[in-house]
């Protein structure tokens, strides 16, 4: 009895530990597996260095549109504003000389002229009054047109705008160029008329007038390109 006793304890704790323990299966299947982490891909350009960018660069002459000939240098047209400014600079400088002996020139014009009215006494000028108003006006037309040539026959600059005071000072030309050639022909027909006892008539009366309207037409001119004249010529460069 008590051999069969011991049996049935024994069987009943080998069924016992066998319910307790995990069955390692179960565990296995019930169980997530535990996932593994995805392989780091390495980028190719992970491990090499990209190649810097290339710095922008500034747009070149020929990109704004010049020509390989215009951005050649070009000496037949250097040399030729060379020549433009060295007679511009000289035109300017006789156009101020010549001032000198015109304004003298219109302080002797009345003492070359006969005075008196009818019925008075005529006084005539004497020979030294009308040499020298005859020598400083043929002085004042030898500078002047001297003055012009340089002006003149300075070389063009092709694509240059003339603007401002150049206009006027180009404008008034107009008035004082006529005015220089007529006013000594009109002082030798007065001239002629006071040598033959007449009295100056005619064309040749507007003299005067004419010689006071080409000075003021010629200061006017100088004033528009010359103001102040101290900084346009004396000035030091």
């Amino acid at each position: 009895m008590r051999m069969g006793a011991a049996k049935i304890a024994l069987g009943v704790g080998v069924l016992l530990s066998a319910f307790l323990m995990p069955n390692p299966l179960r565990a296995q299947t019930n169980t997530p597996a535990p996932q593994q982490a995805p392989a780091k891909q390495t980028s190719p350009t992970s491990s090499q260095s990209l190649p810097s960018a290339p710095a922008p660069q500034a747009p070149s002459l020929q990109d704004l549109g010049f020509s390989k000939e215009q951005m050649q240098a070009n000496p037949k047209l250097q040399a030729r504003l060379d020549k433009h400014t060295h007679m511009l600079k000289i035109h300017q400088r006789l156009g101020l000389i010549t001032a000198a002996p015109m304004i003298a020139d219109l302080i002797t014009g009345p003492m070359a002229k006969a005075k008196g009215k009818n019925g008075q006494t005529i006084m005539e000028p004497t020979s030294a009054n009308i040499d020298l108003h005859a020598a400083l006006g043929s002085t004042t037309a030898a500078l002047y047109f001297t003055t012009a040539s340089f002006a003149i026959f300075a070389p063009r600059i092709q694509g240059v705008k003339k603007r401002g005071a150049i206009r006027v000072h180009e404008a008034l030309a107009f008035i004082h160029g006529p005015g220089m050639v007529l006013t000594p022909i009109l002082g030798a027909m007065a001239f002629k008329q006071e040598q033959d006892g007449e009295k100056v008539h005619g064309i040749a009366s507007a003299h005067g007038a004419v010689a006071y309207t080409t000075a003021i037409a010629y200061g006017t001119a100088i004033v528009a390109i010359s103001w102040p004249i101290h900084l346009k010529f004396w000035e030091k460069r």
